[in-house]
């Protein structure tokens, strides 16, 4: 794809948008997104807050 997203950045999304299905109108605990990952990868809490920061960081575009 040509967003510009790394496949790590692209697969918080994903994951975050499977949890927002789950329970429509409550926020996802970042700590259920974190489980999610690292059930999928092999992710530290550094790469993962670096990750988030960076999405934020986009969405501000």
């Amino acid at each position: 794809m040509r967003d510009g997203l790394t496949p790590l950045e692209r697969a918080v999304l994903v994951t975050l948008e499977a949890c927002q299905r789950e329970a429509p109108g409550r926020a996802v605990p970042t700590a259920l997104l974190y489980g999610r990952l690292c059930e999928r990868f092999s992710l530290g809490p550094e790469a993962f807050v670096a990750v988030l920061a960076r999405l934020s960081r986009r969405r501000g575009r």
